[in-house]
């Protein structure tokens, strides 16, 4: 994926020295935006295996308002369990494997009374505008709340993300991202709104557009160095395409909610092998 090897070029050719919370170390920079058409193909990388089910079951968990880690390991995904031991848990008082609220919470109970679920629901209120008020500037979904982000080991990285419904059928997506991973954390941040994108579109009646992602501090660590450069050495292969299965009876937040792994298939996704890489904590 031709645009995921220019970010990663642009950091290393741009990108300045910085101390990090984690203590890792990084090379950043600051704004940078790339732009996907899900219509010439699924984006998701293929210089090194992305677990596109993980993908999947991250995304559902998100959107089911689970903060709970063991409903996501549950579904087979470990992706979130160093936030979730004992030690870290405790620093806020919580049960081992409550995140707090962190993205299920504040996608479908923003301002709430955590873990009351009380707050507003941003999906309820995203799809009944689409299909209310298509035409609206206000198809947001904010998973930034300052009165909640430091009660948590790690607060939402992908904060705001906006819908646009093209001409009455196409929609498009953008997400700003406030802290980005390059190496590990973007590639299933690219699929995951890609994958949201032809979701909603589907739920919606629409066929779906451009996944465009706006990052603020973009950034690789400085222990990931000899895995980008390896990725880098390798070829892209072409895109696949997303297909949803056995999905004609689902629409609406409904449906969007009802969506498993089981509907969707990703046709000829060829990848090079697997790069492994440390997690920053």
């Amino acid at each position: 994926m031709k645009q995921y090897h220019d970010l990663l070029n642009h950091i290393l050719g741009n990108g300045t020295r910085t101390d990090d919370r984690t203590g890792t170390g990084t090379i950043s920079v600051f704004g940078y935006q790339t732009r996907y058409d899900l219509r010439a193909g699924f984006p998701i990388v293929t210089t090194k295996k992305v677990p596109f089910r993980w993908v999947a079951e991250e995304l559902f968990w998100f959107l089911s308002g689970s903060t709970d880690e063991a409903d996501l390991r549950a579904r087979g995904v470990d992706i979130w369990e160093e936030w979730a031991t004992a030690e870290q848990t405790a620093r806020f008082g919580r049960e081992t494997g409550d995140l707090g609220p962190v993205y299920g919470y504040l996608w479908r109970s923003f301002g709430g009374n955590y873990p009351k679920h009380d707050g507003v629901d941003q999906i309820e209120r995203l799809i009944r505008e689409i299909q209310t008020n298509p035409n609206s500037r206000r198809l947001i979904v904010s998973g930034w709340d300052p009165r909640v982000c430091d009660d948590v080991a790690l607060p939402p990285c992908h904060t705001l993300f906006q819908f646009k419904v093209e001409s009455g059928k196409t929609l498009h997506c953008q997400l700003y991202q406030r802290s980005a991973d390059a190496f590990l954390g973007v590639p299933f941040n690219i699929s995951s709104y890609a994958l949201l994108t032809h979701l909603v579109a589907h739920v919606c009646g629409l066929e779906p557009g451009e996944f465009i992602h706006s990052f603020g501090d973009l950034h690789i660590y400085s222990n990931h160095l000899e895995q980008v450069n390896e990725l880098l050495s390798r070829e892209p292969f072409d895109l696949p395409r997303l297909e949803l299965r056995n999905s004609e009876g689902l629409r609406g937040l409904e449906g969007l909610l009802n969506f498993k792994y089981e509907n969707l298939a990703l046709e000829g996704y060829t990848s090079h092998g697997k790069i492994a890489a440390p997690v920053a904590v």
